[in-house]
């Protein structure tokens, strides 16, 4: 099953894109589900610990932040299969067409890297990533098409709670992206 964000959005409001690897396994757990969804949890506790004042999922979607992923099925085992980030980069490329008007793209992972620079070079153009480990990548400034990219980590699901040191530095990448959007 896929999970397209099917929320009301207005795209010349967008200015940061914020892309996850892939879909929850449970449609409760997503993005948009209203409610508790894990989604939603995690990535209100990463903008807090950004130091963002928000107190609800809905207080950073009026900042003008869309949330997707890179893989709209829902992800079913740990690792995604790279002809699985091809073909759903397509989708991911027509969605992030939506927003002209966005300033930044945060990728939340490998997979959001890989999809994004998928998308480059379908495009004929070279790698927006650069092939490395995420925590030397993140000091380094990528642009494509005019808009900021941030290289991070997985903000989105229960992997939030594990390591306290990517926690720390996702914080960072969005402490960051924020203050380009001022």
């Amino acid at each position: 099953m896929y999970r397209v964000p099917s929320n009301q959005i207005q795209p010349d409001k967008i200015q940061m894109v914020m892309i996850s690897e892939a879909a929850p396994g449970k449609m409760e757990d997503y993005y948009y589900s209203g409610g508790e969804s894990l989604f939603e949890k995690t990535t209100l506790l990463a903008f807090q610990d950004a130091g963002v004042s928000v107190k609800s999922f809905k207080d950073i979607l009026s900042l003008g932040v869309y949330f997707t992923t890179a893989i709209k099925c829902g992800k079913t085992g740990y690792g995604i299969k790279t002809d699985t980030i091809k073909e759903c980069s397509t989708l991911l490329e027509e969605e992030l067409s939506l927003f002209p008007y966005a300033k930044v793209w945060m990728l939340m992972g490998d997979v959001a890297i890989q999809a994004v620079n998928t998308i480059a070079r379908r495009q004929g153009e070279k790698r927006v990533i650069p092939a490395g480990s995420t925590c030397k990548l993140r000091s380094g400034e990528y642009y494509y098409h005019g808009v900021r990219v941030f290289p991070s980590y997985l903000q989105a699901g229960p992997s939030f709670f594990i390591e306290k040191s990517k926690r720390t530095m996702i914080a960072q990448d969005i402490q960051q992206a924020m203050s380009l959007l001022k």
